[in-house]
């Protein structure tokens, strides 16, 4: 862009309604219920975080890295094949394969890194990727990276994946198929039996980006795929996230031992980057014992999501299908959306407005997110604040 271009431009996206703006936490007022934040000297209840499980500020977790950073120190101090990689990573390596069923996990930084590692590892130049039309940003830039022929396929549907699929590849041969497990923005599920067996009749690779999926869906919490009764056999391919439902920090890919080592030669963004700190690692080793053994959580937070569509059906709130812990309300018009979120921050909750780019022109929304922090009259006192501001909204 031309740098006289830049001033142009900003008064666009303000003037489209797509300004984003930063909302700084100034405190947490209540340590018994981590969703109260204090934001421009008022206290809100949160109701936009990931936080699924409600562990990002459980003791152990904090005693975990407190104790962890008083051994390892505050930062690795290198990349995992110089010097940073320790004890606590490769502990958390280990239990995190043993997690999701699978032989070998891989930590990243960031799922942003993991997505940009598997894609850009496994498709070249020429190589077919397809892509689920509402992907995660980082599976279309990981893709577009590898220079690979991108084709994004109708959301959720894989009968049009598998007319893209039948085109030739690229020189290699290879052929990846891409998909969130459980979508940030919809709190839908993809077809992964369908897509799967499309990926075995061409053999193809199956990647699952179940960043939001993890800690909370399956009967013990293992995520999309095993809500779905999927393994490895049909999944080779599984990223998770760590600082979502694990209430810390990271990524990690989960796959075969030769996949896992492949990665460990070949991903760029796993080479070439300081290892996260060991006190991270150990809060999330705290984290996945606490998720297993506390399974209530989990179930608490179905509960209010539950609680949440009941409440919305009565009060003529329309809902999409969503029947995990993101629920959407579509709302349409970006400055529209941004209204109804202001009147909620009035109210003293704190619901994001998600406008596009991130979702589709003409879907701007309210994201509401539930955790397991979260109380019944919480939920309750947000679907009244609610039903006043999109009434306000419609007059």
């Amino acid at each position: 862009m031309d740098p006289r271009a830049i001033g142009a431009e900003l008064e666009r996206i303000e003037r489209l309604g797509l300004t984003r703006r930063r909302r700084t936490v100034e405190a947490f007022t209540d340590p018994e219920r981590p969703t109260r934040v204090r934001v421009a000297g008022r206290t809100l209840v949160n109701f936009s975080g990931n936080d699924y499980l409600g562990l990002a500020h459980h003791p152990a977790l904090i005693a975990a890295m407190t104790q962890a950073a008083a051994r390892w120190g505050a930062g690795s101090g290198a990349a995992h094949l110089v010097s940073g990689h320790g004890e606590e990573h490769a502990r958390l390596e280990k239990e995190l394969a043993g997690f999701v069923g699978r032989p070998r996990a891989l930590l990243f930084s960031t799922g942003y890194m993991a997505n940009l590692a598997v894609l850009s590892v496994l498709a070249g130049r020429g190589d077919l990727v397809l892509l689920d039309r509402l992907s995660h940003a980082s599976l279309i830039d990981a893709a577009l990276l590898a220079r690979a022929r991108v084709q994004r396929y109708r959301h959720a549907d894989a009968a049009s994946a598998e007319r893209l699929v039948t085109r030739p590849a690229g020189k290699s041969g290879a052929t990846v198929i891409a998909t969130d497990g459980l979508f940030s923005m919809d709190g839908d599920e993809a077809p992964l039996a369908s897509l799967a067996a499309l990926a075995q009749a061409r053999s193809a690779w199956l990647v699952v980006d179940d960043a939001h999926g993890l800690g909370v869906l399956g009967p013990t919490g293992r995520g999309t795929l095993e809500a779905q009764g999927l393994g490895m056999a049909e999944v080779p391919v599984l990223m998770g996230t760590l600082g979502k439902a694990f209430g810390s920090f990271g990524a990690f890919v989960a796959g075969s031992a030769e996949l896992i080592e492949l990665l460990i030669q070949r991903a760029r963004t796993y080479i070439y980057t300081t290892a996260l700190p060991q006190p991270v690692a150990a809060a999330t080793r705290a984290a996945l014992v606490i998720a297993q053994r506390e399974s209530w959580r989990r179930a608490r937070v179905l509960e209010l999501t539950q609680r949440f569509r009941r409440g919305a059906a009565a009060l003529g709130i329309a809902l999409t299908g969503s029947m995990t812990p993101i629920q959407p309300v579509v709302i349409g018009e970006s400055r529209a959306a941004l209204e109804v979120s202001r009147e909620l921050s009035e109210a003293g909750f704190w619901v994001a407005a998600i406008r596009p780019p991130t979702v589709p022109r003409g879907s701007a929304r309210l994201r509401i997110t539930f955790s397991a922090a979260h109380t019944e009259p919480e939920v309750d006192a947000l679907l009244e604040a609610l039903a006043r501001a999109l009434t306000r909204g419609s007059a």
